[in-house]
């Protein structure tokens, strides 16, 4: 595992040069959900894949940059989904972006998430791995991520992210939104995952929900390369996250690029959630 990390490590640096230097713009392809993809989104999964390559332990990748998954090392043991460059429509306004990382063993299941990871490029870079705690390094000028805390977060936080098109919300997930703001959350969104959620944990707490919708019924975030790995480290932070009424670790996709309603935050913002959600 600890390969895995290192190689993260170095994909973050080649990253992060890659963010402050090369071209911003559009390329002509599209991903596998029909996104057109910048050049920096085709860097970013390059970078990684020639990394992970030099990891024997890895035995699968599956990107959110490719239709399917890319086999490594027949002996390997550990199966890695992830995004390489989260909200990177966001770099071409200099807001942060990020990389999610969901480290599995045994198959794409949420319960066989054994570890994940997420990198911030921001004013400074930071990375963030859960295990069996939730810890935070911060690059230096030497390239070293060098650790600073363990991140956990308070029973009730204080932060609001709302994602998705409001129009189309259903008018519980509206009314609901509308009483957090009247009890006093404040708002903070950027439209970037990683960022976003990145804040609620080093604030303590809060909400970031991107729910069913009309005009995406079944969500827009990935299971495998973005929503198990955030449920992952916000239970073992002390948060939770449940796509309305169910654990998120519990969901099992079917295909790669299966999506999801989603909700992460503290354990009480949580519960208001399933009461919401739970009536009919």
């Amino acid at each position: 595992m600890t390969e895995i990390f290192e190689a993260i490590k170095i994909s973050a640096i080649r990253i992060r040069e890659a963010i402050e230097f090369d071209d911003t713009g559009y390329s002509k392809d599209h991903n596998a959900t029909g996104d057109t993809q910048l050049k920096l989104d085709i860097k970013s999964d390059i970078i990684i894949e020639e990394e992970f390559r030099k990891v024997l332990s890895i035995k699968e990748i599956v990107s959110e940059e490719k239709d399917d998954k890319t086999p490594l090392h027949l002996d390997g043991k550990y199966l890695i989904g992830y995004d390489p460059l989260d909200g990177s429509s966001l770099i071409d306004v200099n807001l942060s972006v990020g990389s999610i990382f969901g480290i599995y063993e045994g198959g794409y299941a949420g319960a066989n998430l054994i570890a994940s990871v997420y990198v911030v490029y921001g004013p400074r870079v930071e990375l963030v791995i859960a295990t069996d705690k939730v810890r935070m390094y911060r690059l230096n000028q030497n390239n070293e991520f060098i650790y600073l805390k363990d991140i956990v977060l308070n029973q009730q936080g204080k932060l609001n992210a709302p994602g998705s098109t409001q129009m189309c919300w259903e008018p519980k997930h509206k009314q609901m939104i509308d009483d957090i703001f009247k009890d006093g959350y404040r708002l903070r969104y950027s439209g970037g995952m990683v960022p976003d959620l990145h804040q609620i944990l080093l604030k303590g707490g809060g909400l970031f929900s991107y729910p069913s919708t009309s005009d995406v019924p079944k969500g827009k975030l990935r299971l495998i390369f973005e929503v198990f790995p955030f449920a992952f480290v916000f239970e073992k932070a002390g948060g939770a996250s449940i796509d309305g009424q169910k654990r998120i670790l519990d969901l099992v996709p079917s295909h790669p690029h299966d999506t999801s309603p989603c909700f992460f935050g503290s354990k009480n913002e949580i519960q208001r959630v399933l009461e919401v959600y739970g009536r009919k």
